[in-house]
């Protein structure tokens, strides 16, 4: 059985063509014309179909479509796994994951405008290692778009575009949503221009792998690549949430597509447009779901609150006296019931701020108060400012969190943001860890930064991906 995986639902351009001769091996429908059944040809009695259920959206479409675009993308995807090879020594699978050199695509994605002097919504993933971005009106009109910033974690991308008076959509309150509700989205669906799709609300705060910050809408709307960052509606005209996955095994949609709640995404948009950065609460622990079975070993009444399975060194937590074992039961006053609650709550408090966790430790209920710490941004503002190892490298990339670090076993390490030049030709891809350079270790920016600056025209990178290591050669000129 194949394995399901999450899909952003961005789309590579395709050209799709329907050939003439299409249909020429179905048998063609049988067509009864008023004449004949005027002349007794088909004593069938005439029948009026019956309407059809459901909504009619056609109001909101009218009104709100204008404001929805087609965002066009120019940059690099990843080699396929036909064109890959394994290197010399590695494995088939490592071969099929770093593959080529990545090759220089065209992409598809969708966008809505949310101020009237161009400023756009859309996903992170679609605009993300882009060299241009063209956002296309329903009107036709053509802009090159700047990336004010965007945040991976949540997966949120402003966009603006030199343009004024501007149809917008509405914004709605994602909090009222009702798993029931009808929905509709508008995107661009394999390039299909203001396409319309409509459904009901699947569930809420839906927590998805590798997605800590945003609880998700889950919706039937049928949604496909070139979909994501389009705009989900409710029945009133009002944009809930920002359409950014699907589930699916074929790559296409089957009935489970995921949105992002419009007040997570506005959130983002408000600290990425005044600083080109997100800054969001962090007190370094990690939680997972309280079950039936896990309740009664703990002597709790029945399942709720979060087990806290560790606590990070030196963070807010273990400051506070949070330890691994301890079930939250609140936030602030604030029930909580799954895992994937806290992390968003947390995120939304600013750092700094003071904090109420109400605890069940060792069969009996304490209180906890703790200071907020700062998650490092994610945020990744479109700006020419490379550091020279940036430069002469074409890598960005950062320190490990002490959560990263120890989950590949590595003492130092940088993570890969971003690549261009050298290291995109090389094969190298966001997500790797650069390990040493020329045999020197790296730990640090700097480190990285100054052991670049004494390279000579060919460098040796030596990278991690998942859990090979090969070294990477870099033609440095």
């Amino acid at each position: 059985m194949s394995r399901k995986t999450l899909t952003r639902s961005v789309a590579a351009v395709a050209l799709v063509t329907v050939l003439g001769g299409a249909f020429a091996g179905l048998a063609p429908k049988t067509l009864t014309s008023s004449a004949a059944l005027a002349a007794g040809w088909d004593d069938q009695p005439a029948r009026t179909a019956a309407p059809l259920a459901g909504p009619d959206f056609s109001s909101i479409v009218e009104k709100f479509g204008p404001a929805v675009v087609n965002v066009q993308v120019e940059g690099t995807a990843k080699a396929t796994a036909d064109d890959d090879a394994p290197m010399p020594g590695m494995p088939r699978d490592f071969g099929r994951r770093f593959g080529r050199p990545d090759r220089p695509v065209r992409g598809l994605g969708s966008g809505f405008i949310v101020e009237s002097d161009g400023l756009i919504l859309t996903n992170a993933h679609v605009v993300q290692n882009a060299r241009t971005v063209i956002v296309k009106l329903s009107d036709q009109r053509e802009f090159p778009a700047k990336v004010v910033g965007l945040d991976r974690a949540t997966d949120v991308a402003v966009l603006r575009i030199a343009a004024k008076g501007l149809p917008t959509v509405t914004i709605g309150d994602a909090s009222r949503i009702r798993v029931g509700e009808w929905v509709l989205a508008i995107g661009s669906p394999y390039g299909f221009e203001n396409t319309v799709t409509a459904g009901i609300v699947s569930a809420t705060a839906r927590g998805l792998p590798n997605q800590s910050y945003v609880p998700f809408i889950q919706t039937d709307v049928p949604v496909n690549p070139g979909n994501s960052g389009g705009p989900l509606f409710n029945s009133r005209g009002e944009v809930i949430g920002i359409n950014s996955q699907i589930y699916s095994d074929t790559g296409g949609y089957q009935g489970l597509s995921f949105a992002i709640p419009i007040d997570v995404a506005m959130k983002i948009e408000k600290q990425l447009v005044a600083t080109g950065a997100v800054h969001r609460g962090w007190i370094g622990a990690t939680v997972q779901d309280v079950t039936q079975s896990l309740a009664d070993a703990f002597g709790l009444p029945k399942p709720g609150g979060v087990l806290v399975s560790s606590v990070e060194k030196d963070s807010p937590a273990a400051k506070a006296g949070l330890q691994a074992g301890d079930v939250i039961l609140k936030l602030d006053g604030d029930d909580l019931m799954r895992s994937g609650e806290l992390p968003p709550r947390v995120a939304d408090l600013k750092p700094g701020t003071k904090a109420t966790l109400d605890v069940w430790r060792r069969g009996e209920a304490t209180q906890i108060s703790l200071a907020i710490g700062e998650r490092h941004a994610d945020a990744q503002p479109q700006t020419d400012s490379a550091t020279p190892a940036q430069g002469r490298l074409g890598l960005a990339v950062r320190s490990l969190s002490p959560d990263e670090a120890r989950s590949i076993d590595e003492k130092g390490g940088l993570l890969v943001e971003s690549v261009s030049g050298p290291a995109a030709r090389a094969g190298v891809q966001p997500g790797d860890v650069v390990l040493a350079l020329n045999g020197e270790a790296v730990s640090s920016v700097d480190g990285l930064r100054a052991l670049a600056a004494k390279a000579h025209n060919r460098a040796a990178l030596l990278i991690r991906r998942d859990d090979a290591k090969i070294f990477v050669p870099l033609d440095l000129g």
